[in-house]
């Protein structure tokens, strides 16, 4: 019986990092690609020999060569220019653009009825060019965004109740970026609602520390950008598409009515499972709640707009 296997695209921290937590989940081969010589190989071969201590059966494996990744069920595109201090995701298109649409070539070349989860920023957009470069329907090509903007503000709600994270469960919805979607009463503590535990202007200053997550930890290490949380996220959406879990997650997806949206990548609440997004769900949103999540959906819709021709 073939092995489920999983290609991951770029060796850096958020590659490197997702390679290290998906084999040790230890439900699929990994494959680590990049273009730099030795270092998917070398970053492997470490990951690997921690197998005896962490108990992993699977394997773990380095490459240059896309045909390594052949048959992949999921590829993970990380490659791309990391944010820099002062630098914006909108300031990433041209640059990762050409990166995200060569990748997404190869891999349609070699793993045609994989799943593509994008990674590389700005993610919403990105998913559009990896959607468009593909031909792909759109239930197999997704992009990071909820999963992770929630897990942010479920961290920073948890400190401040002083409640474990684990009874936190947010919404993330819109833009992977300034005009994220956060609507308060959607996100709780234990089923009751933060709007019912903290004071609004706490509640507004927890929220918008969760918008600017990334920011706030470029601006911290200087040189680099998150790639510990980011990697736990794409984890966890791999692992609910490859174990067809049928799991309820916040993705950057793209929109055929939902939301009264078309033609925009946005994240919204879907089912993930085996092929990747099983559904779309709507949530009851008020008229002014819907109104938002539009413009926020307006601002993708100009990124895409400045994507250089795919042809």
């Amino acid at each position: 019986m073939k092995e489920t296997k999983i290609s991951v695209i770029g060796a850096g921290n958020v590659g490197a990092s997702l390679g290290q937590r998906l084999i040790e989940k230890d439900f699929a081969d990994v494959v680590l690609l990049d273009i730099v010589e030795g270092l998917p190989q070398g970053k492997a071969l470490d990951i690997l020999q921690s197998g005896a201590v962490i108990g992993f059966r699977h394997q773990i494996s380095g490459s240059n060569d896309y045909a390594d990744t052949a048959g992949s069920d999921v590829v993970v595109i990380t490659s791309g220019a990391a944010r820099k201090p002062g630098m914006t995701r909108d300031d990433l298109i041209k640059i990762n653009t050409g990166i995200v649409s060569g990748v997404v070539k190869e891999v349609v070349r070699y793993s045609p009825g994989c799943v593509i989860i994008v990674v590389a920023n700005p993610v919403d957009a990105m998913t559009w060019v990896a959607y468009k470069t593909s031909g792909f329907p759109r239930k197999r090509v997704l992009g990071l965004s909820g999963v992770l903007d929630g897990a942010r503000l479920a961290a920073f709600i948890a400190l401040e109740t002083n409640k474990p994270v684990t009874d936190v469960s947010c919404y993330a919805m819109g833009e992977h970026g300034t005009n994220m979607v956060i609507f308060p009463r959607l996100s709780k503590v234990g089923g009751t609602p933060i709007t019912e535990l903290l004071p609004r202007e706490k509640v507004d200053a927890l929220v918008q520390r969760a918008v600017n997550g990334g920011a706030e930890i470029v601006g911290l290490l200087k040189t680099s950008s998150a790639f510990y949380a980011p990697s736990a996220a794409v984890a966890y959406m791999v692992e609910a598409i490859v174990k067809d879990t049928h799991e309820t997650l916040s993705c950057a997806s793209v929109l055929s009515g939902e939301y009264h949206l078309c033609d925009v990548v946005i994240g919204v609440p879907v089912k993930l499972g085996r092929g990747g997004i099983q559904d779309v769900l709507e949530l009851e949103l008020t008229p002014d709640e819907l109104q938002t999540l539009a413009a926020s959906a307006e601002a993708v819709r100009k990124q895409i707009a400045s994507i250089p021709d795919l042809s």
